[in-house]
């Protein structure tokens, strides 16, 4: 009993090991920083893709006048020009609605995003405006976070499906012909 009650004291104050110890305990929350860190840059990264290809898309609608506008051509150059977005035609929508410039009437204050869980789809709210006329447009995709159980990924807003929204928007007026 005696050799059983040595060698219980030699394990209590051997010093062996220790960094271990703390490697485990510390490792795994800077892995959990990293992650987010990683997540948050995605998200970053598409949110401002997303803006850019709504830029660069809203001038080319303003060079054509915005006559004869057609939601599959505006959503192919979208996703042309938004790298970042997984399978955008079946994530992305668009709204494009004239202002009242009377009453300041507009897009509604939540976006239309696809729900990905229901395959059903309303109405897109896509209208063509006249000559001189404010117009609105707002584009929501739906992305999965690219570590949904972990840190950022885990916290941010989701949806039914699991993902959480991205929405760029803007302004421009219908120039006359």
């Amino acid at each position: 009993m005696s050799g059983l009650v040595k060698k219980f004291r030699q394990l209590v104050r051997s010093e062996r090991g220790a960094a271990s110890v703390e490697f485990v305990l510390v490792f795994p929350f800077f892995v959990g920083v990293f992650l987010s860190a990683f997540d948050v840059a995605m998200m970053n990264l598409r949110a401002v893709m997303l803006e850019r290809a709504t830029d660069m898309v809203v001038r080319q609608i303003r060079l054509s006048s915005g006559s004869q506008l057609n939601y599959d051509t505006v959503l192919a150059d979208l996703c042309n020009q938004s790298v970042m977005i997984p399978d955008c035609t079946d994530t992305l929508r668009i709204e494009l609605q004239p202002v009242n410039t009377t009453s300041w009437n507009g897009l509604e204050n939540r976006p239309d995003c696809v729900a990905r869980n229901n395959p059903i789809q309303p109405l897109v709210k896509f209208r063509n405006g006249v000559e001189n006329e404010l117009m609105l447009i707002r584009v929501c995709a739906v992305v999965d976070p690219i570590f949904p159980g972990i840190g950022v990924g885990r916290t941010m807003p989701k949806d039914d499906s699991g993902g959480y929204q991205v929405i760029a928007s803007s302004a421009f007026v219908n120039e006359p012909l």
